[in-house]
Protein backbone atom coordinates (compact mmCIF):
# COMPACT_ATOMS: atom_id res chain seq x y z
CA UNK A 1 0.00 0.00 0.00
CA UNK A 2 1.33 3.42 -1.00
CA UNK A 3 0.72 6.75 0.72
CA UNK A 4 1.88 10.18 -0.44
CA UNK A 5 0.19 12.65 1.96
CA UNK A 6 3.44 14.36 2.85
CA UNK A 7 4.00 18.05 3.55
CA UNK A 8 7.04 20.11 4.48
CA UNK A 9 7.01 20.87 8.21
CA UNK A 10 10.18 22.98 8.16
CA UNK A 11 11.86 24.33 5.02
CA UNK A 12 15.27 24.64 6.67
CA UNK A 13 17.60 22.20 4.92
CA UNK A 14 19.94 20.09 7.00
CA UNK A 15 23.02 18.45 5.54
CA UNK A 16 22.42 15.29 7.56
CA UNK A 17 19.14 15.61 9.44
CA UNK A 18 18.59 12.88 12.01
CA UNK A 19 17.29 11.88 15.42
CA UNK A 20 13.82 13.48 15.63
CA UNK A 21 12.39 13.55 19.17
CA UNK A 22 8.94 14.80 20.15
CA UNK A 23 8.55 16.65 23.47
CA UNK A 24 4.89 16.23 24.38
CA UNK A 25 5.20 18.67 27.30
CA UNK A 26 6.32 21.57 25.09
CA UNK A 27 4.73 20.61 21.74
CA UNK A 28 8.23 20.88 20.26
CA UNK A 29 9.99 18.62 17.81
CA UNK A 30 13.77 18.45 18.15
CA UNK A 31 16.18 17.02 15.59
CA UNK A 32 19.85 17.34 14.72
CA UNK A 33 22.08 18.07 11.77
CA UNK A 34 24.85 15.57 12.49
CA UNK A 35 27.35 17.00 10.02
CA UNK A 36 26.98 20.63 11.11
CA UNK A 37 26.60 19.95 14.82
CA UNK A 38 23.29 21.79 15.15
CA UNK A 39 20.19 21.11 17.23
CA UNK A 40 16.94 22.21 15.59
CA UNK A 41 13.61 22.79 17.27
CA UNK A 42 10.17 23.40 15.81
CA UNK A 43 7.23 24.60 17.88
CA UNK A 44 4.43 22.97 15.93
CA UNK A 45 1.74 25.21 17.44
CA UNK A 46 3.40 28.52 16.55
CA UNK A 47 5.46 27.29 13.60
CA UNK A 48 8.56 28.93 15.09
CA UNK A 49 11.88 27.30 14.17
CA UNK A 50 15.15 27.82 16.04
CA UNK A 51 18.59 26.24 15.88
CA UNK A 52 21.52 25.96 18.28
CA UNK A 53 25.11 25.20 17.35
CA UNK A 54 26.97 22.61 19.40
CA UNK A 55 30.14 23.04 17.33
CA UNK A 56 30.97 19.37 16.85
CA UNK A 57 29.43 16.35 15.17
CA UNK A 58 26.16 15.61 16.95
CA UNK A 59 24.91 12.07 16.50
CA UNK A 60 21.71 12.03 18.55
CA UNK A 61 19.69 13.73 21.26
CA UNK A 62 17.24 12.60 23.94
CA UNK A 63 14.83 14.33 26.26
CA UNK A 64 15.85 14.52 29.93
CA UNK A 65 13.66 14.21 33.00
CA UNK A 66 14.55 17.82 33.90
CA UNK A 67 13.43 19.09 30.45
CA UNK A 68 17.00 19.55 29.16
CA UNK A 69 18.41 17.58 26.22
CA UNK A 70 21.04 14.87 26.34
CA UNK A 71 23.41 15.33 23.39
CA UNK A 72 25.68 12.64 21.91
CA UNK A 73 28.40 14.95 20.60
CA UNK A 74 31.70 14.04 18.96
CA UNK A 75 33.84 14.89 21.99
CA UNK A 76 31.51 13.17 24.41
CA UNK A 77 27.94 13.34 25.67
CA UNK A 78 26.62 16.35 27.51
CA UNK A 79 23.56 18.29 28.57
CA UNK A 80 21.99 21.10 26.54
CA UNK A 81 20.02 23.52 28.70
CA UNK A 82 16.90 24.32 26.70
CA UNK A 83 16.28 27.58 28.59
CA UNK A 84 19.78 29.07 28.60
CA UNK A 85 20.68 27.40 25.28
CA UNK A 86 24.03 26.34 26.72
CA UNK A 87 25.90 23.04 26.37
CA UNK A 88 27.92 21.41 29.14
CA UNK A 89 29.98 18.41 28.09
CA UNK A 90 30.83 15.36 30.14
CA UNK A 91 34.60 14.94 30.59
CA UNK A 92 36.19 11.69 29.31
CA UNK A 93 36.22 8.73 29.47
CA UNK A 94 33.70 7.99 26.74
CA UNK A 95 33.74 5.49 23.82
CA UNK A 96 34.64 7.90 21.03
CA UNK A 97 37.89 8.68 19.27
CA UNK A 98 39.00 11.06 16.55
CA UNK A 99 38.32 8.25 14.07
CA UNK A 100 34.70 7.64 15.00
CA UNK A 101 31.52 9.38 16.11
CA UNK A 102 28.20 8.69 17.76
CA UNK A 103 25.33 7.77 15.45
CA UNK A 104 21.73 7.51 16.60
CA UNK A 105 20.53 6.88 20.11
CA UNK A 106 17.39 6.48 22.21
CA UNK A 107 16.42 6.02 25.84
CA UNK A 108 14.84 2.88 27.23
CA UNK A 109 11.96 2.97 29.71
CA UNK A 110 14.39 2.94 32.66
CA UNK A 111 15.98 6.17 31.43
CA UNK A 112 19.23 4.71 30.12
CA UNK A 113 20.58 6.07 26.84
CA UNK A 114 21.46 3.56 24.12
CA UNK A 115 23.79 4.95 21.47
CA UNK A 116 25.94 3.63 18.68
CA UNK A 117 29.39 4.53 17.43
CA UNK A 118 30.69 4.25 13.87
CA UNK A 119 33.88 5.04 11.99
CA UNK A 120 33.99 8.40 10.24
CA UNK A 121 34.98 6.57 7.06
CA UNK A 122 32.23 3.95 7.68
CA UNK A 123 34.83 1.20 8.07
CA UNK A 124 33.20 -2.20 8.45
CA UNK A 125 32.69 -3.53 12.00
CA UNK A 126 34.45 -0.53 13.60
CA UNK A 127 31.43 0.54 15.66
CA UNK A 128 29.56 -0.64 18.73
CA UNK A 129 26.29 -0.20 20.59
CA UNK A 130 26.56 1.18 24.12
CA UNK A 131 24.17 1.69 27.00
CA UNK A 132 24.82 4.79 29.11
CA UNK A 133 23.45 5.16 32.63
CA UNK A 134 22.51 8.30 34.56
CA UNK A 135 26.08 8.78 35.80
CA UNK A 136 27.42 8.69 32.22
CA UNK A 137 28.91 5.21 32.63
CA UNK A 138 29.14 3.30 29.36
CA UNK A 139 28.52 -0.40 28.90
CA UNK A 140 29.19 -2.09 25.56
CA UNK A 141 26.16 -4.09 24.43
CA UNK A 142 27.02 -5.08 20.84
CA UNK A 143 30.48 -4.99 19.18
CA UNK A 144 31.58 -5.12 15.53
CA UNK A 145 28.87 -2.89 14.07
CA UNK A 146 29.26 -0.70 11.00
CA UNK A 147 26.47 1.92 11.04
CA UNK A 148 24.33 1.42 14.16
CA UNK A 149 21.01 3.06 13.53
CA UNK A 150 17.32 2.59 14.32
CA UNK A 151 16.23 1.43 17.79
CA UNK A 152 12.84 0.70 19.36
CA UNK A 153 11.32 -1.17 22.28
CA UNK A 154 7.93 -2.85 22.54
CA UNK A 155 5.41 -1.26 24.89
CA UNK A 156 5.85 -4.11 27.39
CA UNK A 157 9.65 -3.59 27.29
CA UNK A 158 10.29 -7.24 26.49
CA UNK A 159 11.77 -6.83 23.00
CA UNK A 160 14.47 -4.47 21.68
CA UNK A 161 14.67 -3.85 17.93
CA UNK A 162 17.88 -2.66 16.29
CA UNK A 163 19.28 -1.82 12.85
CA UNK A 164 22.88 -1.99 11.65
CA UNK A 165 22.33 -0.36 8.27
CA UNK A 166 24.60 -2.45 5.98
CA UNK A 167 22.90 -5.65 7.16
CA UNK A 168 19.63 -4.57 5.49
CA UNK A 169 17.72 -6.16 8.36
CA UNK A 170 16.02 -5.50 11.68
CA UNK A 171 17.23 -7.60 14.58
CA UNK A 172 15.14 -8.38 17.65
CA UNK A 173 16.50 -9.18 21.11
CA UNK A 174 14.87 -10.29 24.31
CA UNK A 175 15.18 -7.33 26.66
CA UNK A 176 15.39 -7.21 30.45
CA UNK A 177 14.33 -3.75 31.61
CA UNK A 178 15.78 -4.18 35.10
CA UNK A 179 19.29 -5.14 33.98
CA UNK A 180 19.40 -3.82 30.37
CA UNK A 181 20.52 -7.26 29.23
CA UNK A 182 19.75 -8.21 25.63
CA UNK A 183 19.73 -11.82 24.45
CA UNK A 184 18.40 -14.26 21.88
CA UNK A 185 19.18 -12.27 18.72
CA UNK A 186 17.07 -13.06 15.67
CA UNK A 187 16.34 -11.42 12.33
CA UNK A 188 12.71 -10.34 12.11
CA UNK A 189 12.73 -8.13 9.00
CA UNK A 190 14.77 -8.42 5.81
CA UNK A 191 14.92 -5.41 3.50
CA UNK A 192 15.71 -5.63 -0.19
CA UNK A 193 18.55 -3.38 -1.31
CA UNK A 194 16.37 -1.83 -4.02
CA UNK A 195 14.14 -0.45 -1.22
CA UNK A 196 17.00 1.69 0.12
CA UNK A 197 19.18 1.16 3.18
CA UNK A 198 17.38 1.01 6.55
CA UNK A 199 18.23 4.02 8.70
CA UNK A 200 16.30 5.45 11.66
CA UNK A 201 13.25 3.72 13.11
CA UNK A 202 10.29 4.21 15.42
CA UNK A 203 7.46 2.06 16.75
CA UNK A 204 3.74 2.75 16.91
CA UNK A 205 1.11 1.89 19.51
CA UNK A 206 0.24 -1.32 17.64
CA UNK A 207 3.84 -2.53 17.83
CA UNK A 208 4.54 -1.96 14.14
CA UNK A 209 7.94 -0.62 13.08
CA UNK A 210 8.44 2.45 10.88
CA UNK A 211 11.75 2.53 9.01
CA UNK A 212 13.38 5.39 7.09
CA UNK A 213 15.24 4.35 3.92
CA UNK A 214 18.46 6.09 2.89
CA UNK A 215 18.43 6.40 -0.90
CA UNK A 216 15.00 4.75 -0.85
CA UNK A 217 12.65 7.77 -1.11
CA UNK A 218 10.38 6.34 1.58
CA UNK A 219 9.41 5.41 5.11
CA UNK A 220 7.94 1.94 5.45
CA UNK A 221 5.73 0.27 8.07
CA UNK A 222 6.44 -3.35 9.03
CA UNK A 223 4.97 -6.10 11.17
CA UNK A 224 7.92 -7.57 13.12
CA UNK A 225 5.90 -10.67 13.98
CA UNK A 226 5.52 -11.69 10.32
CA UNK A 227 8.30 -9.70 8.66
CA UNK A 228 5.78 -8.25 6.20
CA UNK A 229 5.85 -4.71 4.85
CA UNK A 230 2.46 -3.09 5.43
CA UNK A 231 2.79 0.24 3.63
CA UNK A 232 5.19 2.70 2.04
CA UNK A 233 5.14 6.45 2.62
CA UNK A 234 6.79 8.06 -0.39
CA UNK A 235 8.82 11.27 -0.20
CA UNK A 236 10.18 13.66 -2.86
CA UNK A 237 13.74 13.13 -1.61
CA UNK A 238 16.00 10.09 -1.68
CA UNK A 239 17.94 10.31 1.58
CA UNK A 240 15.31 9.67 4.21
CA UNK A 241 17.02 9.33 7.58
CA UNK A 242 14.60 8.88 10.48
CA UNK A 243 11.06 9.36 11.74
CA UNK A 244 9.01 9.76 14.90
CA UNK A 245 5.42 10.42 15.86
CA UNK A 246 4.48 13.79 17.31
CA UNK A 247 1.69 16.30 17.58
CA UNK A 248 -0.87 16.61 20.40
CA UNK A 249 -2.35 13.19 19.60
CA UNK A 250 0.97 11.56 18.61
CA UNK A 251 -0.57 10.92 15.20
CA UNK A 252 1.66 13.12 13.03
CA UNK A 253 4.64 11.32 11.51
CA UNK A 254 7.69 13.61 11.33
CA UNK A 255 10.44 12.59 8.92
CA UNK A 256 14.03 13.87 8.72
CA UNK A 257 16.03 13.87 5.49
CA UNK A 258 19.49 14.74 4.19
CA UNK A 259 21.20 16.35 1.22
CA UNK A 260 24.61 15.00 2.24
CA UNK A 261 26.82 13.91 -0.68
CA UNK A 262 24.23 14.58 -3.37
CA UNK A 263 25.83 15.58 -6.65
CA UNK A 264 24.62 18.79 -8.37
CA UNK A 265 22.18 16.96 -10.65
CA UNK A 266 20.69 15.04 -7.74
CA UNK A 267 20.39 18.18 -5.65
CA UNK A 268 18.67 20.08 -8.46
CA UNK A 269 16.21 17.20 -8.85
CA UNK A 270 15.51 17.19 -5.09
CA UNK A 271 15.20 20.85 -4.05
CA UNK A 272 13.70 19.88 -0.68
CA UNK A 273 16.41 17.39 0.29
CA UNK A 274 17.33 18.02 3.92
CA UNK A 275 13.94 19.46 4.89
CA UNK A 276 11.73 18.17 7.70
CA UNK A 277 8.55 16.51 6.45
CA UNK A 278 5.30 15.53 8.16
CA UNK A 279 2.38 13.23 7.48
CA UNK A 280 -0.30 14.95 9.53
CA UNK A 281 -3.15 12.93 11.05
CA UNK A 282 -1.65 9.73 9.73
CA UNK A 283 -4.25 7.48 11.31
CA UNK A 284 -1.54 5.82 13.38
CA UNK A 285 -0.42 6.63 16.91
CA UNK A 286 3.09 6.66 18.32
CA UNK A 287 4.34 6.42 21.88
CA UNK A 288 5.91 9.17 24.03
CA UNK A 289 9.71 9.30 23.99
CA UNK A 290 11.49 7.89 27.02
CA UNK A 291 13.56 10.41 28.97
CA UNK A 292 17.14 10.22 30.21
CA UNK A 293 17.11 10.08 34.00
CA UNK A 294 19.84 12.57 34.76
CA UNK A 295 20.43 13.18 38.47
CA UNK A 296 23.14 15.78 38.48
CA UNK A 297 24.44 18.80 36.62
CA UNK A 298 27.73 18.32 34.83
CA UNK A 299 30.59 20.61 35.78
CA UNK A 300 31.60 23.21 33.22
CA UNK A 301 34.82 22.28 31.39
Amino acid sequence: MLFTMIEIACEHKTQLGEGPVWDEQKNILYWVDIAKGIIHELNVLSGKHASYTIGQLTGAIALCNNNDLLVAAQKGPGIFNTHKHSFIQQPPPYPATTANRFNDGKCDAAGRFWLGTMALDEKKAAGSLFCMTEDFTFRKMLPHLTIPNGMAWTSDNKIFYFIDTPAFAVMAYDFDLATAQISNPRKVITIKEKEGAPDGMTIDKEGMLWIAHWDGWQVTRWDPETGAQLLSVRLPVARVTSCTFGGPALSDLYITTACDRLNPDQYNAQPHAGALFVWSNSGFTGMPANRFQTKHVLPAI
